[in-house]
């Protein structure tokens, strides 16, 4: 997709992930930019031996082999990110700043990456309020 950068507002992206068990060590959601703390992203979602983490935190113990619901809401006047994973909220915490951002998933490895990697993604909508 393109044509989803921002600098400004609420953005949320919400999607239908499935992880097939064996994939670890792996982002596969993450709002992409950054301004301090040596981040790239502002919030990274990742996978480690079948947890859903943001980051290296656990949010979501067994993800493994099943469709989740995600949905990532970044406001960035308030430099907040949350996210839920079906329905659930996971995880509150601070943006990293930076003044452009995008949504991004798939698939990216990560330090540790298992060498089978896989996710699906289906249903993804984006929305803002600005």
């Amino acid at each position: 997709m393109q044509g989803y950068d921002y600098s400004s507002g609420v953005w949320q992206f919400e999607g239908q992930g499935y992880v097939p068990r064996g994939t670890s060590g792996v982002c596969v959601m993450q709002v992409f930019g950054a301004g301090t703390g040596g981040h790239a992203s502002t919030v990274a979602i990742r996978v480690y031996d079948g947890a859903l983490a943001a980051y290296r935190s656990t949010i979501v113990p067994d993800i493994y082999d099943r469709w989740f619901r995600l949905n990532v809401i970044h406001d960035v006047e308030a430099r907040e990110v949350v996210v839920y994973v079906d329905r659930v909220l996971v995880y509150q915490g601070a943006d990293h700043g930076g003044s452009s951002h995008y949504f991004k998933f798939g698939v990216y490895a990560q330090d540790g990456a298992s060498d089978y990697m896989e996710s699906r993604w289906k249903g993804i909508k984006i929305f803002n309020k600005k």
